[in-house]
């Protein structure tokens, strides 16, 4: 993974960060305001990713304070599976980077392009002037598991 160790990463010995992250969840990020806004994201080089453009205030609120926080959860009823992802620090607004968007769409929509929304997920992507990438690098990240026994599971 090669994470910064001046950071402070606190991730239980049974939790796979890389294996969680990758799946197609949602995160969950706030920022001063306060707002908070559900995203798609992309886990990549210690980093999350996800897009921000003209339909947005992120870029100008972050602008303002760059202080973000994040949470990835999943809870499952079924199972008893509960993990959870928080994290903190600042995030910063980057380039747009369209094999990084592809690989960050084809996560949530699958790798046929043919399939996905056109008006929304295609031009609203890449022919859209002013999209970009939220950088958010983590100082501080917790990774636990805090799942249970469903009653009359075996």
């Amino acid at each position: 993974m090669g994470l910064d160790t001046q950071r402070r990463f606190h991730i239980e010995p049974s939790f796979d960060l890389d294996e969680f992250l990758a799946r197609p969840l949602v995160a969950h990020v706030a920022t001063n305001g306060p707002a908070v806004r559900p995203v798609w994201y992309i886990w990549e080089e210690g980093a999350f990713w996800w897009l921000t453009g003209p339909w947005s205030r992120l870029e100008a609120l972050l602008r303002e304070d760059d202080r973000v926080a994040l949470v990835v959860d999943v809870n499952d009823v079924e199972t008893g599976e509960v993990l959870k992802v928080s994290a903190r620090g600042r995030a910063s607004v980057v380039g747009f980077d369209a094999d990084r968007a592809r690989r960050k769409l084809a996560r949530y929509l699958g790798p046929d392009e043919s399939k996905w929304d056109r008006s929304r997920f295609v031009m609203g992507t890449f022919e859209t002037p002013g999209v970009k990438f939220v950088r958010f690098e983590p100082e501080s990240l917790s990774a636990k598991r805090l799942s249970y026994q469903v009653s009359g599971a075996p």
